[in-house]
């Protein structure tokens, strides 16, 4: 269990909020929005109305005693930036800034975020990726390069084994689990067969992916 200060309660912050109460962390809400903070109520710990931009209010909150800091603030870099500037110069372990353009990324970067995360154009991506193909279920960026794909089973796979087909070898690529009814088979061997009512989730540059399954 982390103890997480989440500044910003949009659409993205109360997202994330909702998922921190599922992952049973220690959630500190803040916003200038007194409906946004009620809104969240039901999945944090605590919330505070407050302008995270003012720096007597964030040393109120006890910076130095959160895991994590989370700027979810959106249309209003100036106060994103300097609210990560603050967290950093009041103590704060580790801030993840949302950005919007890789400019901005830049910026945040410089004035305290340790992280920075993409929420529109990571969606844009996975978007893109997952319905530009039948073959895709889903889609999980490693890096620039590596990604986690979620993948149908090839038609002429069906019937053999891991072993028999060795992407491992031919295209570099892993397979991480197989996907059966909505539950994750972790356990692979050379022995594991293909079935039809299946998908499998592998792990490679995309690339390798792409030239093995023909995407």
């Amino acid at each position: 269990m982390k103890s997480i200060l989440l500044i910003g309660l949009g659409r993205l912050g109360k997202h994330i909020a909702m998922k921190l109460n599922e992952l049973d962390h220690q959630v500190m809400a803040v916003d200038r929005m007194e409906e946004r903070v009620d809104d969240v109520l039901p999945y944090v710990t605590n919330a505070q109305i407050g302008d995270s931009t003012n720096e007597e209010f964030l040393r109120s909150l006890g910076i130095g005693n959160f895991d994590v800091c989370i700027v979810a603030i959106g249309n209003d870099f100036q106060g994103s930036l300097e609210t990560t500037s603050l967290l950093k110069e009041l103590g704060a372990k580790f801030v993840v800034a949302r950005a919007e353009r890789d400019v901005q990324a830049k910026f945040l970067l410089r004035n305290g975020a340790d992280d920075i995360v993409y929420p529109e154009k990571q969606l844009a991506y996975w978007t893109a990726i997952r319905y530009s193909s039948e073959h895709i279920f889903d889609y999980i960026e490693v890096d620039e390069d590596y990604a986690i794909f979620e993948v149908s089973i090839p038609k002429d796979w069906l019937g053999k084994t891991i072993g028999e087909i060795d992407i491992r070898k031919k295209y570099n690529v892993n397979i991480m689990a197989m996907k059966r009814h909505g539950k994750l088979h972790m356990t692979i061997t050379p022995d594991t067969a293909f079935h039809e009512d299946e998908t499998m989730l592998v792990l490679g540059r995309n690339k390798d992916i792409q030239k093995c399954f023909h995407i």
